[in-house]
């Protein structure tokens, strides 16, 4: 079976769904569909699960077959062939009726796409061996070997440092090798002679052999491969001031990541005659993206994204035809094709995701009392690492906003923040009552917020109970708007408009404070007028606080 998405309009993790079934392209019929189907059919297509799914042909008709009717799965089965329906072939409907699917936008690690890492074949060909992310301070050498706790080490090719650096851009931002405790535990080798160019985004691309029979007794003239990784600028340690230093002294980026909920993934842009643009997608693979992670400091790509998948950017689109053999330092310094205005629409800007080293930083903070794991009260740990048994405690509401629930959703891993909240209603699920952080005050750009200015010690809280411990709402997309600026230069005019048409916009107080004096309904005012136009250029729709059932159309719009 093949499966695919089709119709429009859509999204790339929407539409009808189509099954390749007999040699036939055909349709499923929406009649007694549910959320469970969806589900299975997703991860057909690489992607984790179902957010929702359409009926009524709502991304079009079909044509040809309709292949499945009465479909009734649970959600766990691995194919739509184990679920309940009529058979292949049987059914009452027309292409009226065909089914569509919405998919949550997150892939199955492994799921086969020539644009994301096949992380599964390296767990294949190695034997159930994988190299995982290290934490600082662990080491990349020592690892995890199918049957028990214990690492997979790979041999090391002496004086190989291209091995080294393909395990390196893995992500791994480890600051110093560590030390093998060779001599207390037997070494299980998996693999020797390792051979990679350096070019690769993944160990399970380079060239390797396999110990066969008595893998105890291999590698006697060697020893466990370890490797040291150099963290990139969000990573390095020390304090934001040396960190400040540094940006100043290496001069303005001209790449950068941009829409992106997580650390490591966004749209593409780059810095090209003072103006930042994007890069159209033609031709972009994961030797490109890697490149791009490395020159921001990050591992290897995990992913190339194509077809605007974090956003459509604005401004120009700087290249075209980016083709990197994957060895080169910055993206500038890659063959590209400058772009012409046929060639590119920001529908085909251009987007990574990175593999970045694992923090833990999503240890030290949850949610609790939430109606679903992207909202609740914040609960911070702290005195982790002092000596003392941590204990998890309560964030300060006051001064909360937006910027510091997006570093707290962040470090969550959930995405964007839709709100940040200086009063909690919610249920108190994990009995913390303590406030152990106050005075929080963010950039909207950190990783954490104990990178945040805070307190510290000297907590000051006026109101302490839980009802004013912050909170947040978190969403995986968001909406992105953006006013047309040259639209508003381009129609700005003055009009000397007569006070009698100005009833509805005194009461609305749109006009300034002098008009109160003013000899109504006789005279006029001077009014600059423009009209406006608001792009969303994000991934989410655009939602106003109040629902759309209680809008108002007012007499003066």
């Amino acid at each position: 079976l093949k499966f695919r998405l089709a119709g429009y309009p859509r999204k790339h993790n929407e539409g009808r769904i189509e099954v390749f079934y007999n040699d036939e392209w055909g349709t499923i019929c929406d009649d007694d569909f549910t959320l469970g189907n969806a589900h299975v059919l997703c991860r057909h297509l690489g992607f984790v699960a179902a957010t929702g799914w359409a009926h009524s042909a709502k991304y079009g008709k079909g044509v040809g077959r309709i292949w499945l009717d009465n479909v009734n799965c649970a959600g766990g089965e691995k194919s739509i062939g184990d679920c309940k329906h009529r058979g292949w072939g049987n059914s009452d409907c027309s292409h009226e009726e065909d089914a569509g699917v919405i998919c949550k936008d997150e892939r199955i690690p492994g799921f086969k796409d020539s644009n994301v890492i096949e992380v599964r074949k390296l767990m294949a060909r190695m034997g159930s061996t994988m190299i995982p992310h290290c934490t600082l301070g662990e080491c990349l050498g020592v690892g995890w070997s199918g049957h028990s706790p214990l690492w997979c080490r790979i041999p090391r090719v002496a004086g190989d440092t291209s091995t080294a650096t393909g395990l390196a851009d893995h992500g791994s931002g480890l600051l110093s090798s560590c030390r093998l405790f060779t001599e207390r535990q037997q070494l299980n080798y998996r693999l020797h002679s390792v051979l990679c160019m350096g070019t690769e985004v993944h160990l399970s691309m380079c060239a390797f052999e396999f110990y066969r029979g008595n893998a105890s007794a291999a590698c006697g003239t060697g020893m466990p491969a370890v490797v040291s990784c150099m963290p990139g600028p969000l990573f390095a340690a020390g304090n934001a001031h040396k960190k400040k230093q540094r940006q100043q002294q290496q001069g303005q980026p001209r790449i950068r990541l941009k829409g992106g909920a997580r650390v490591g993934e966004g749209r593409v842009e780059v810095l090209r005659s003072s103006e930042w643009g994007t890069i159209c997608d033609d031709r972009w693979n994961l030797l490109s993206a890697s490149v791009v992670c490395r020159e921001l400091g990050f591992g290897s790509a995990k992913e190339a994204l194509t077809g605007a998948r974090m956003g459509q950017g604005t401004g120009p689109i700087h290249l075209n035809e980016v083709q990197c053999q994957g060895t080169e330092k910055s993206l500038w310094s890659c063959p590209f094709r400058n772009i012409t205005q046929e060639d590119c629409k920001h529908t085909e800007d251009a987007a990574v995701r990175c593999n970045i080293p694992y923090m833990g930083y999503e240890n030290l903070i949850r949610l609790s009392g939430g109606r679903s794991r992207f909202e609740g009260r914040v609960e911070v740990v702290v005195g982790a690492g002092d000596g003392n048994r941590p204990r998890w405690g309560l964030v300060c509401g006051e001064g909360w906003g937006t910027l510091e629930a997006m570093v707290a959703c962040r470090q969550l891993g959930l995405g964007f923040a839709n709100h940040g909240l200086q009063e909690t209603w919610y249920w108190d699920a994990s009995n913390v009552t303590e406030m152990v952080m106050s005075g929080v005050k963010c950039t909207g750009r950190e990783m954490s917020l104990s990178h945040c200015q805070h307190h510290g010690a000297s907590l000051s809280c006026r109101n302490t109970g839980t009802r004013f411990a912050a909170g947040v709402i978190c969403s995986e997309t968001a909406s992105d708007l953006l006013l047309h600026a040259p639209l508003v230069q381009e129609t700005a005019y003055i009009e000397d408009r007569p006070l009698h048409m100005l009833y509805c916009a005194a009461e609305e107080n749109c006009l300034s404070s002098s008009a109160r004096l003013a000899n109504w309904p006789y005279g006029h005012r001077r009014l600059l007028r423009f009209s406006s136009q608001i792009h969303n250029h994000g991934r989410a729709d655009f939602r106003p606080k109040a629902g759309r059932h209680s809008w108002v159309w007012h007499e003066c719009h």
